[in-house]
């Protein structure tokens, strides 16, 4: 897996945040939604281009990471929270394990 550093700001699909984009940004800060355009991190070749629901967050070492599923392809992922992410977005997420 090779890694494209693509910046780029975007409207979110899912609330209308205006997001600014530094290169890493891969969803949005206010919902933690994003899009599946990339096969590989940046690389913006994925055909699917759905949404990416964020489904739970998980806290490991004081990590915070985002577990997605694509609404249209299904494809799970899990991606690393920014520090600029909603705080209560992500501890409202926390509330719903994986099973």
């Amino acid at each position: 897996m090779s890694f494209t550093r693509t910046k780029e700001d975007f409207v979110c699909e899912h609330c209308g945040e205006k997001v600014t984009g530094n290169g890493y940004t891969n969803h949005c800060p206010k919902c933690l939604w994003s899009k599946h355009v990339d096969v590989d991190p940046g690389d913006r070749a994925e055909p699917c281009h759905g949404l990416m629901q964020p489904l739970s967050v998980t806290v490991e070492g004081g990590k915070y990471t985002i577990i997605q599923s694509c609404k249209k392809c299904r494809k799970t992922r899990s991606i690393t929270a920014r520090p600029e992410d909603d705080f209560e977005a992500l501890v409202e997420l926390s509330t719903n394990p994986i099973t």
